[in-house]
């Protein structure tokens, strides 16, 4: 009964601010120029949005223009790998429903810092190790068209928001089974764990090897979509003959998102602890009150892939 009402509830949040939102959207992008099937965020027109797609397409531009001057002979290699690590800073500040995930997961299952920061680093490598993939094997090995490309890709992203859909069932149970015991009176005991400053007691290492497939999943589930700048840059650079540079491109573009997405972990992170201290610490209520957000993050998680799945969800720009 608790999973189903969080489930509700989010799924009824989500498709408000997905109504809201469509009315002010902007038409819809023209077809990306390699004919890809990536979906992409719609551009925005105002405020910090505008601002940040401004210096994500200056920083684009300039990636295509360096690899057109070093096929012509003009160098610039360590140039090319700079500005791709800056196009990934500011490519991952814009909408995206990777840091969503990312951000739900931490709010419904982690406290500790450096797990934040290595789901993020994993997903922005996933991202990278997934586009080049797609353009070394469907188009260097199979010889396929961007048609190819664009049915490879989609399978591919149905595979992994399928993936975070099965993840979000799956701490939606944990989560209201928690919640439903604190409710019963029986959680003696447990309200240290919503202790942000609580590290006692021994490691489990079946409960650490969960976390770890559970941490996978959402890099998984959170970098399956590939860029769609990676790939133009990697197809870019095939045509030129200069591959090799366009996956060290690539690289440097998840090292720019890795920064930006750890970033964002960081905060999630401390604000989960900040809003537990404030909470009260210890006790019973801030145990119930602990568990009734993580069963919510943990329904977001599950919408957001049943959204995906569905091809509900307009798939952002970003990580």
């Amino acid at each position: 009964m608790l999973a189903a009402l969080a489930v509700a509830l989010v799924a009824g949040l989500v498709a408000l601010a997905g109504w809201w939102l469509s009315a002010a959207a902007p038409p819809p992008k023209a077809p990306h120029p390699f004919g890809m099937g990536l979906r992409e965020a719609a551009p925005a027109t105002s405020g910090v949005a505008a601002l940040l797609l401004s210096w994500q397409s200056a920083f684009f531009n300039a990636l295509r223009a360096m690899l057109t001057s070093i096929r012509d002979g003009g160098g610039g290699a360590w140039a090319l790998l700079g500005i791709g690590f800056a196009y990934g800073v500011f490519h991952a500040a814009g909408p995206g429903h990777g840091k969503a995930i990312i951000s739900a997961y931490i709010v419904s299952s982690e406290r500790a810092l450096a797990r934040g920061i290595a789901v993020s680093v994993a997903a922005a490598l996933v991202q990278a190790v997934v586009a080049i993939a797609l353009v070394g094997i469907v188009f260097l090995l199979v010889g396929g068209t961007a048609a190819t490309m664009s049915r490879t890709a989609n399978a591919v992203e149905i595979a992994g928001f399928s993936l975070v859909a099965a993840l979000g069932a799956y701490l939606v149970w944990k989560k209201a089974g928690a919640l439903a015991i604190l409710l019963r009176g029986e959680g003696a005991g447990r309200a240290s764990a919503f202790d942000p400053t609580c590290s006692c007691g021994p490691v489990d290492p079946a409960r650490t090897g969960r976390t770890l497939v559970q941490m996978a999943g959402v890099a998984l589930g959170a970098g399956i979509r590939p860029c769609a700048g990676a790939i133009v840059v990697l197809t870019l650079a095939r045509s030129y003959g200069i591959f090799p540079l366009g996956i060290a491109a690539t690289l440097a573009m998840a090292l720019g998102t890795a920064l930006t997405t750890s970033a964002i972990a960081m905060v999630s992170v401390y604000a989960k602890r900040l809003a537990l201290r404030y909470a009260g610490g210890r006790g019973e209520t801030t145990a119930r009150l602990g568990a009734g957000a993580e069963l919510i993050a943990a329904a977001f998680v599950l919408v957001i892939g049943l959204a995906l799945v569905a091809g509900l969800w307009d798939v952002g720009g970003g990580t």
